[in-house]
């Protein structure tokens, strides 16, 4: 090999290991960083190659390993928030990007368990073997996609079927003030439904109360045939945030397998609550009552999802706990301009013991008359005119100043008052078949 060949040679040689020893660098830099700044729930770290929404593993003193997700980008700092407790995170903190977003694993082995936002099973039972694994963060359906919806969906609570008389795949919200019966007036649903499984989502609830639901509200028939996604108040913001996309995933993977799926989420108002948490802490502004844009930007996405499709359908009811019983708060009004009805539970039917509290007059369900017959609808227009005529007279009647034969309405609302009020009161133990709950409203108003 002449002299000019070797150095030709030599130089290729260095040439190469330079590049390798540069994409060695690249990949790095790429899945190592660390955390270089801590203030309250945010984290910053020096993190190149990372992308928005991919979940990170955060490497503690001790060994521990801490869930987060990249949630935006300062300059070339990762702002990043965990899905759990920050204890023992400091400055300095190892960081190791997982290359894909939060992911849920999805089989029919879910049906009677109870899980985390994460899919980590809470009822202290073996791990499912999965089946696949989906991003929790999925599209809406193609709107030219989407079936009519014709066909009804018996919720077996009087009330809700006769005069609010619900579609297959369609989404309701359900209204409530604290201590109203939304919890009780849901475990009903799920167990008396026409639905094949249900995928409940409690957001935000007092550990309490989630025991109570499951054995008091849902009961262990209910619960065989359901799938509990749960993140108490004590779960950090993005755990609480998550819980409603999670849930969501699992509906959508059972419904692509032909089932009619209930989705019941307990409540919007605390996610949103919790994304309004994760929004200011990223240095959103705050706007409505400290609600940064992006949580009115998540809610029509991720409602969006539910819904029917050519496979199966997701019926979904999103309770709103209403604050100060003030029905034009602003996550109340975003939810309520979004779905396809709303079903109210009044506080003041509640104080006279009367359950489920719905306020029949100030609930409606836009798909009313597309899905019930000729007959169903004059008979449930007819008893929603004599409660609306018994309402506006109702202190003339208490004080005896109307006058028996002055009004044949008034007359009428007030001898059927006791068989209306009879139809639409019902215990949570008590269920009633769809046809039979249309007959006795037909009966009634006959």
């Amino acid at each position: 090999m002449d002299l000019s060949a070797f150095k030709e040679h030599i130089q290729n040689n260095i040439i190469s290991r330079c590049d390798k020893a540069l994409e060695h660098l690249k990949e790095t830099r790429k899945w190592h960083g660390y955390v270089s700044k801590v203030v309250g729930l945010l984290l910053e770290a020096q993190l190149p190659g990372s992308t928005i929404g991919e979940l990170c593993s955060i490497v503690t003193e001790n060994g521990d390993s801490k869930l987060c997700e990249v949630v935006g980008f300062r300059g070339t700092t990762a702002l990043m928030l965990c899905l759990e407790d920050g204890k023992g995170i400091s400055q300095g903190c190892s960081v190791y990007p997982s290359g894909h977003t939060l992911q849920v694993g999805l089989t029919e082995e879910l049906l009677g368990r109870v899980i985390d936002a994460i899919g980590v099973p809470m009822d202290h039972k073996p791990v499912p073997v999965y089946e696949e694994y989906r991003d929790i963060e999925q599209p809406a359906p193609d709107s030219f996609g989407r079936p009519r919806i014709h066909d009804v969906f018996s919720t077996g609570v009087r009330a809700i079927d006769g005069l609010l008389t619900l579609g297959v795949g369609q989404r309701v919200g359900l209204f409530a003030g604290s201590g109203v019966g939304k919890s009780t007036t849901m475990g009903m649903l799920a167990r008396y439904c026409s639905a094949d499984i249900n995928v409940i989502c409690l957001v935000g609830e007092r550990g309490r109360e989630v025991q109570d639901f499951l054995e008091e509200s849902l009961g262990e028939e209910g619960l065989k045939r359901s799938v509990c996604v749960i993140a108490t108040g004590d779960r950090p913001a993005m755990m609480r945030m998550k819980c409603l996309f999670t849930a969501t995933t699992i509906a959508e993977y059972f419904r692509d397998k032909g089932k009619n799926v209930l989705l019941m989420v307990d409540s919007m108002t605390r996610t949103a609550m919790a994304a309004r948490d994760v929004g200011l802490a990223v240095g959103e502004p705050p706007t409505m009552k400290g609600y940064t844009p992006s949580v009115f930007s998540m809610i029509p996405r991720v409602l969006e999802r539910a819904g029917k499709s050519q496979l199966g359908s997701i019926t979904a009811v999103y309770a709103v706990l209403v604050e100060g019983d003030d029905v034009n708060e602003p996550i109340a009004d975003t939810v309520r301009g979004v779905l396809d009805g709303h079903i109210w539970l009044s506080r003041k039917i509640a104080e006279r013991n009367h359950f489920p509290a719905i306020d029949v007059l100030g609930s409606i369900s836009r798909l009313f008359t597309e899905i019930t017959d000729e007959q169903h609808q004059a008979s449930a227009a007819n008893m929603r005119n004599l409660m609306s005529t018994y309402k506006e007279n109702e202190d003339l009647i208490n004080i005896g100043a109307y006058e028996k034969g002055s009004n044949a309405n008034i007359d009428k609302s007030i001898n059927l008052k006791g068989e209306i009020d009879k139809f639409l009161k019902q215990g949570k133990k008590e269920a009633t078949p769809f046809p039979q709950t249309v007959q006795h409203l037909n009966s009634i108003m006959r």
